[in-house]
């Protein structure tokens, strides 16, 4: 019935569980009868028991010559072997020795078997190796004796098993060297090595078996820790451990294999039992630290005495101490709560998917740091585990994430860092300025990482090379996350603060420049003010230009504090710095105010037209330089005397003085608060640009067209008026084309939703029309509608009478 499943149209897994269904059952029929001594007393005569006997061994030789023909069909059913035994160990009345001795037979045979196959499938002989290994310490020295033959064909297999047979057979037979397996031919002295001998059982496995079935054996041992049997316990425990002492670097699925330790402690496990579980942590941690350690940080958090006990063993091997470190250092860069993207693109399993493996990574260094073993480890690492608790302080303040009991395991394991490290001092200056209580706040954060540093810094700790080449690198390679480089920006400032003079060095300052322009705003204020600090030594900074320019970029941030900050730096230093470098950046200054003056926020418009005027003041001794910055910023600087902000308009009227001043226009008076009015104001300033700066009337009609489209209705308003008086005035100057050009430009504000700026469209419209008609392209007519053009700007009145007592007032 066995052998009739036995068939190539049978689903393979199908049929073996069928099959190993009714091997069992006939298991326990066969094993269960009495033994050979006991069957023949049932015999009345000679022959009823010769007749008996023949029976006897022809039911246990069908039994064994079944299991032969299904081994010699598929090596993998080698696992029914493996089953025997478990079936064997459950009923000490079976026949153990005739169990012992077909398991032993079959082994043999597929043994000889095997040198018939390039290769062979038998996934079973890691599990099967480690009952074998148990058996050889067995009590009756039959069953041991059986074991251990059985042990020296499996290895032979297990050697033979996907390698070339004829070349290790070559090689074994060529060879003197015992530590290899002989052929199965040969076996004696073999089989005097593995009896009763652990060391050399489990030095044949660990050099035999693959990494897979190591794995295998490893698990098997593993789960016999918990055997009712205390001898069965005791030796897979002494073998596990032997194992592992020297072939652990070839154990897989050491995930699977802590997680089953931690399982095994939470139970009631014996003493015995727990110190052989702490030492597998240990020697696992010495071939994998990084797999053990990870999975030891997907356990939930706070942890448990289960699981400190088992860092407290990965941390028993100081030789291992950096590797460990570095992993927990690679787990610190996470964001706790931060979620997983994908179930699916995870490597190893976790109990959610949000990320809490930094927290319990942190609540690990507060285990793992004090060990004495570990000091060296923690001096050469301490940059890396300093900045990367302060980021861990920042993450969980940020993120309100509060443990339970309120524990901030980062906080804790930084204290202990300190401690360690010999910096006790700075732990209880810190503790005095209730700085380690302040970090369960969300507020205010920047200013404890600024006190740590400042701490450190005032005790001038012994570290402080090490982690500002630390900070260094950080800063050039950049950090993982935006908002981590606040963090380093404020702790490497405050470094070089209390060990440097300004102007830091070209290396440092560098930096500085960079972070100018930082994607995070809090990066770019923070050096914004550190280079601010430096206004009084600016003329030592070896390259200043690059420094201003890098302000000068940050004009075009988005976040508006950064262009404030931005703009009073420059001031600043401006203030400062000499008047040759000065003059040769004046012009690119001036063009990167010209934008801000049209800037959606009234305190950076109003901000940077102040600081324009200080820039024409303080290039008064540069006038050809002066006239072109004046020029290129007029066209806002009159528009927005009609800004809706007061700030902004005062900004415009102490601007446009300053200009009236610096190129002689008599356009002060119509300034001040009584007497101004804007269309005068406006009329006055194209008879001066007529007289003395006619050539950039063109330029300026040009830039007032960009505002006739502007959102903002004063603006479109104002930009009407003043690009009615330049066209009139500089009508001369103008060719046909570039009326009509004008022409399309205003029609669109013909139809404005405001009365007014309609109103007072169609008064340019019409104006700029009769221009049309007029102009020629006669060089004659042009030379006289010129001096005409002279003569009739003193006579010319407003066109607008814009408010309506405009003339009134005239």
């Amino acid at each position: 019935m066995v052998l009739s499943l036995n068939s190539s149209f049978v689903d393979p897994l199908l049929q073996f569980e069928s099959q190993l269904n009714i091997i069992e059952s006939s298991f326990k029929m066969v094993f269960a009868i009495p033994s050979l001594e006991k069957v023949r007393e049932m015999g009345t005569s000679e022959d009823d028991k010769e007749d008996l006997e023949n029976l006897y061994q022809s039911i246990l030789n069908m039994f064994e010559e079944t299991l032969l023909i299904l081994v010699s069909k598929d090596f993998y059913k080698l696992q029914i072997l493996k089953d025997m035994i478990i079936w064997m160990n459950e009923d000490t009345s079976y026949l153990q020795e005739r169990v012992m001795m077909i398991i032993s037979s079959v082994l043999s045979f597929a043994s000889k078997k095997v040198k018939r196959y390039a290769s062979i499938d038998a996934p079973c002989l890691g599990v099967l190796a480690a009952e074998l290994s148990l058996l050889c310490f067995h009590n009756d020295p039959l069953i041991t004796h059986q074991a251990s033959l059985g042990m020296c064909y499996l290895l032979w297999i297990a050697k033979c098993q996907n390698a070339d047979i004829e070349e290790i057979k070559s090689t074994m037979c060529n060879s003197g060297n015992h530590g290899l397996l002989p052929v199965p031919s040969d076996t004696e002295f073999l089989l005097m090595d593995l009896q009763q001998d652990k060391t050399k059982i489990t030095q044949y496995v660990g050099q035999t078996l693959k990494p897979s079935l190591l794995t295998d054996f490893v698990w098997s041992l593993l789960m016999r820790l918990s055997s009712s049997n205390c001898v069965t316990a005791f030796e897979a425990s002494t073998m596990l451990k032997m194992t592992l002492e020297y072939h652990a670097h070839k154990v897989t699925m050491v995930s699977k294999i802590v997680d089953a330790i931690y399982k095994q402690l939470c139970e009631h496990s014996s003493h015995v039992m727990r110190h052989t579980l702490l030492r597998v942590i240990t020697l696992l941690i010495r071939s994998s630290p990084k797999k053990v350690i990870f999975q030891l940080m997907d356990y939930p958090i706070p942890a448990d005495n289960t699981l400190l006990l088992m860092w407290q063993a990965a941390g028993s091997e100081s030789r291992m101490a950096p590797h460990v470190l570095k992993t927990i250092l690679l787990i610190l860069k996470g964001k706790p709560g931060e979620m997983q993207d994908s179930l699916m693109e995870r490597r190893r399993f976790s109990l959610d998917t949000t990320n809490m493996m930094p927290v319990a990574a942190s609540q690990a260094l507060c285990t793992l740091l004090p060990i004495s073993s570990y000091k060296r480890a923690v001096a050469e690492f301490f940059p890396q585990l300093l900045m990367a608790l302060m980021l861990q302080l920042f993450y969980s303040s940020d993120l309100r994430l509060m443990i339970k009991d309120r524990l901030f395991y980062a906080r804790d394991a930084l204290r202990v860092l300190l401690n360690c490290s010999g910096l006790q001092k700075v732990d209880m200056a810190l503790k005095k300025k209730n700085c380690w209580n302040q970090f369960s706040q969300v507020l205010s954060h920047h200013h404890r990482v600024y006190l740590v540093a400042k701490t450190l810094s005032d005790y001038n700790f012994p570290q402080f090379p090490e982690t500002l080449h630390y900070l260094y690198k950080l800063s050039v390679e950049g950090p993982r996350r935006s908002e981590d480089s606040v963090i380093i920006v404020i702790f490497f400032t405050e470094l070089l603060n209390n060990f440097f003079k300004d102007p830091f060095p070209e290396e440092f300052l560098v930096l500085f420049r960079n972070w100018v322009n930082d994607p995070n705003p809090a990066v770019s204020k923070l050096s914004l003010q550190k280079i601010a600090s430096m206004a009084p030594v600016i003329n030592k900074v070896e390259n200043v230009r690059s420094l201003l320019i890098s302000i000068l970029d940050a004009f075009f941030s988005k976040d508006k504090t950064v262009i404030i900050w931005a703009l009073l730096t420059l001031r600043k230093l401006l203030g400062k710095l000499n008047k040759v470098t000065y003059s040769s950046l004046s012009t690119r200054i001036a063009s990167s105010y010209y934008p801000l003056m049209d800037h959606s926020n009234g305190g950076i418009r109003s901000m940077a037209i102040y600081h324009f005027g200080e820039l024409l003041k303080d290039m008064s001794q540069y006038p050809w330089i002066l006239n072109d910055m004046v020029t290129g910023g007029l066209v806002p600087l009159i528009l927005f005397l009609e800004d809706t902000e007061i700030r902004v308009a005062k900004a415009c009227k102490y601007t446009l003085k300053i200009c009236a001043s610096e190129l002689n226009w008599s356009t002060s008076y119509l300034l001040k608060d009584k007497h101004h009015n804007f269309e005068l104001v406006v009329l006055n300033i194209c008879k001066n640009l007529l007289i003395s700066h006619e050539s950039y009337i063109t330029n300026l009609i040009s830039d007032t067209l960009g505002f006739l489209r502007s959102s903002r209705i004063y603006l479109r308003r104002a930009s009407v008026i003043l690009i009615g008086y330049l066209t009139k005035l500089g009508s001369h100057l103008l060719l046909r084309e570039e009326i009509e050009v004008m022409l399309d430009a205003i029609d669109p504000v013909l139809r404005d939703e405001d009365p007014v700026i309609r109103e007072l469209a169609e008064i340019t419209y019409r104006d700029f029309k009769e221009m049309s008609l007029k102009l020629t392209s006669s060089n004659f007519k042009q030379i006289f509608r010129r001096l005409f053009s002279l003569i009739y700007l003193k006579k010319l009145k407003p066109l607008y009478n814009w408010p309506d007592n405009l003339a009134d007032s005239l």
